[in-house]
């Protein structure tokens, strides 16, 4: 008792700490999702013969690829040569894990408050848990966050180390996911913006325009310099009143703060535009999220879709706090977190996976708020031992629900398989390397899985690299993504497309729409080579 007493600060953090990582881990998915199966060969080819623009896993000729996360690729091809599907998964329990450990330390680093920075990274954690995947953006989250605190502490002293780390951090993120990296940019831009209004707003509260032209004035005028000089000195006056009261108190919701060292950052953040061009990728790093917004594929892509509210109750209670506690209490908020909440705000409801990030660097405002409005209205309105009890039953009960919470996760995903095979075509791909000569026929096969077949070195039609197939990067006529979207809907027959693109054999979901009315209006033009419980697969025997 001696000891917890006397180490009582360390202990607390110690539990808290193990606390965050439990509950991380706790939500890290055992089954895999489709990217890590092309994320693995293509590591192997980079390592092989290094990064020549090209496709190697679509039966489609001469399509250009830009490989947007190389070094990711790369990456984790090496884990998963080391140790197979199990070291996959350890390695993205570690960065769940280093995730939720980085939002509770950026939290607290930036609110000084350990308690609700606590409950804050639970919260986010949990809204999180649909993107917590074997995927590129697990690293980019984390390396997010700490650009964000970096570009904080930049602005509270503009030391050189922490602008190198935005550069490192900004070179990373160039080569490790290059479709987020403008998104450094859009970090970085209301703070530049708070910056420039504060400009505007001071020259007309201090009506400097007005200063200066009775300066000119003097400087020319014979007769009326006492008359100008009066002026000159009621401005002055009046000027050092506004100072005096803005100092005091900031009577608005809203504080706007002319920060100097934004200008530095500017420098930061040019410095950093530079850093696109150190990578092997040209200028994709500049091109890209461009060429991606110009196409089809973010309309036709789940999580690229609009975020509905109603379908995302826990981003809609968010969306209340912030509102309630703008409203409702005297909680001040900067313009500059302002613009950044508006800014993801417009992100996320543009496009459901930047919901992300408007958890991610919401919570640190969300926690700044939170914290601004206990210390306004904590004033000795309880007695300090109720108050000890209450904050004590609310720790005890939070504790406990993320005990509970942690091991229902944990044991839903006891007996989950890395690989799903009601979603992945396992058996029917141990099949078609078994039975048909994959390099002399043209598969058609479907969005989801075609990453599993290329795993398994068949050939696809398509696969979850969607920019590959958009015309918008390989420079095609031939759209296939949006032949394959249409076909798959039957907004487009699907003889047609077969017949187009010379289409030999079909692996269907059991289920589809195509697999459907193959069976009942078109099996006479297709033989049904293979059946299981979700899959099945045909030979085309006339495609007229």
């Amino acid at each position: 008792m001696e000891f917890f007493k006397k180490h009582k600060k360390a202990m607390i953090e110690i539990i808290i700490v193990i606390f965050i990582a439990i509950f991380s881990f706790s939500l890290a998915p055992k089954t895999f999702q489709n990217d890590i199966f092309y994320n693995i060969p293509i590591g192997n080819l980079i390592v092989e013969n290094g990064i020549d623009n090209k496709d190697h896993f679509s039966w489609h000729e001469n399509l250009p690829y830009t490989y947007p996360h190389w070094l990711y690729d790369v990456l984790v091809s090496f884990i998963y040569n080391l140790g197979g599907w199990d070291a996959i998964y350890i390695a993205e329990c570690v960065l769940t894990i280093i995730l939720g450990l980085t939002i509770y330390i950026v939290n607290k680093k930036l609110v000084k408050n350990r308690g609700i920075s606590f409950a804050i990274t639970i919260g986010s954690m949990f809204l999180l848990k649909d993107y917590i995947t074997a995927r590129a953006q697990l690293v980019t989250f984390i390396l997010f966050l700490w650009v964000f605190y970096l570009i904080q502490k930049f602005l509270e002293n503009p030391k050189i180390y922490y602008a190198i780390g935005i550069i490192l951090s900004s070179i990373l993120i160039a080569n490790l996911h290059v479709a987020v990296w403008p998104f450094l940019f859009v970090l970085s831009l209301p703070y530049i913006a708070e910056y420039l209004i504060s400009i505007i707003w001071d020259i007309i509260v201090y009506r400097k325009i007005g200063i200066l032209y009775r300066k000119i004035l003097l400087k020319k005028s014979k007769t009326d310099k006492e008359k100008i000089k009066t002026q000159l000195e009621e401005i002055y006056a009046s000027n050092e009143r506004i100072k005096i009261a803005r100092e005091k108190e900031v009577p608005y919701k809203i504080k706007v703060t002319k920060n100097k060292n934004v200008k530095w950052l500017i420098v930061v953040i040019l410095i950093c535009a530079l850093t696109g061009f150190l990578t092997p990728l040209g200028t994709t790093p500049f091109t890209y999220l461009y060429k991606t917004m110009q196409g089809n594929t973010v309309n036709n892509i789940n999580e690229h879709l609009p975020l509905t509210l109603i379908k995302n109750v826990p981003i809609m209670c968010t969306i209340i706090v912030f509102l309630a506690l703008l409203t409702f209490t005297k909680v001040k908020i900067r313009l500059s977190d302002l613009f950044m909440i508006g800014g993801l705000t417009y992100l996320m409801f543009s496009s459901k996976r930047q919901s992300t990030m408007f958890i991610l660097i919401g919570s640190i405002i969300l926690n700044k708020m939170i914290w601004e409005a206990i210390q306004i209205y904590e004033l000795n309105k309880i007695n300090s031992l109720v108050k000890e009890m209450i904050k004590n039953a609310i720790i005890l009960i939070f504790c406990v629900s993320i005990i509970r919470c942690s091991y229902t996760n944990i044991k839903g995903k006891r007996n989950d398989k890395y690989i799903n095979k009601s979603s992945y075509p396992v058996e029917a791909a141990d099949w078609i390397l078994e039975n048909l000569d994959v390099n002399n026929i043209k598969l058609f096969n479907e969005y989801n899985y075609g990453s599993y077949l290329l795993f398994r070195g068949i050939p696809v039609f398509i696969d979850s690299r969607a920019d590959l197939y958009a015309p918008e990067f390989n420079g095609l006529d031939n759209d296939i993504f949006m032949d394959f979207i249409n076909t798959s809907n039957i907004g487009k027959y699907y003889g047609s497309t077969f017949e187009k693109y010379g289409i030999t054999h079909i692996i269907l979901y059991k289920s589809s729409k195509i697999s459907m009315l193959i069976d009942k209006a078109d099996s006479e033009k297709y033989n049904k080579l293979y059946s299981d419980d979700h899959f099945v697969i045909y030979e085309v025997v006339n495609n007229n």
